[in-house]
């Protein structure tokens, strides 16, 4: 085999097909593309994201606005003007002995709760805590026990001649105050003071060169390997 033998694989090569000469080819006239059309064109092409006209996929996607906390809290809100008009139209004492929202004698505040509004069509369910907001007039002395209250609506009560109670608050108390009940009570007696500690015996090596000492009398000198090793050559 020389040089000019060689020869690429069978199939392995194809001459491209060539349009657009004449209609005897096969690929004449329109050459594959079709008639009209924005594809049949030159250089008419349509991107991948291309929908035909409708709002594409990256439009219709929400973009991030944020986040929500996963331990956040979603209270039922109540405005404070609301709880007035209906404490003065006498809509929280209907059934005052079952709910515990009175509208007593003159001069007593009317006590206000979850299960008073609920029952008075201002929240829908007693298991989502509440919160009172400061929008409205208040124009009765109003008890409110809630979970969370704003500052406006605080200061409208309390000008009022009512007042108001947080329940979260008062549970963090009761927690503390159980806290500190279960604390090892202090008895009356005094302390007893701590037994002294034996003072640590001497070494006895410390006792021998303080009685020489005492003595007037050198401690004995240990020999070094050096002396030693001289004696003995001197005595070869």
């Amino acid at each position: 085999m020389k040089l000019h033998d060689l020869k690429p694989a069978p199939g392995s090569r194809k001459e491209r097909t060539r349009v657009g000469r004449g209609i005897a080819a096969g690929k004449g006239k329109t050459a594959g593309r079709g008639t009209k059309g924005q594809k049949s064109r030159a250089g008419g092409s349509i991107p991948a994201w291309f929908e035909g006209g409708q709002t594409p996929l990256q439009i219709r996607v929400p973009k991030l606005r944020g986040f929500k906390r996963r331990d956040r809290i979603e209270y039922q809100v109540v405005n404070v003007g609301r709880i007035s008009a209906y404490a003065a139209a006498g809509r929280f004492g209907v059934e005052s002995s079952e709910l515990g929202g009175t509208q007593g004698a003159a001069g007593d505040p009317v006590t206000v709760n979850v299960e008073v509004l609920r029952r008075a069509g201002l929240v829908s369910t007693e298991r989502k805590p509440v919160k009172v907001l400061g929008s409205g007039d208040v124009t009765e002395k109003l008890f409110v026990a809630t979970d969370a209250v704003t500052r406006s609506a605080r200061q409208k009560i309390e000008a009022a001649g009512g007042f108001v109670q947080v329940l979260a608050a008062a549970k963090a108390s009761d927690d503390a105050s159980a806290g500190d009940s279960t604390a090892e009570p202090v008895s009356d007696e005094p302390a007893s003071e701590p037994e002294p500690e034996p003072e640590p015996e001497p070494e006895p090596e410390a006792e021998s060169e303080a009685a020489s000492h005492d003595e007037g009398t050198d401690p004995p000198k240990r020999r070094s390997r050096g002396t030693s090793t001289e004696s003995t050559d001197t005595d070869l």
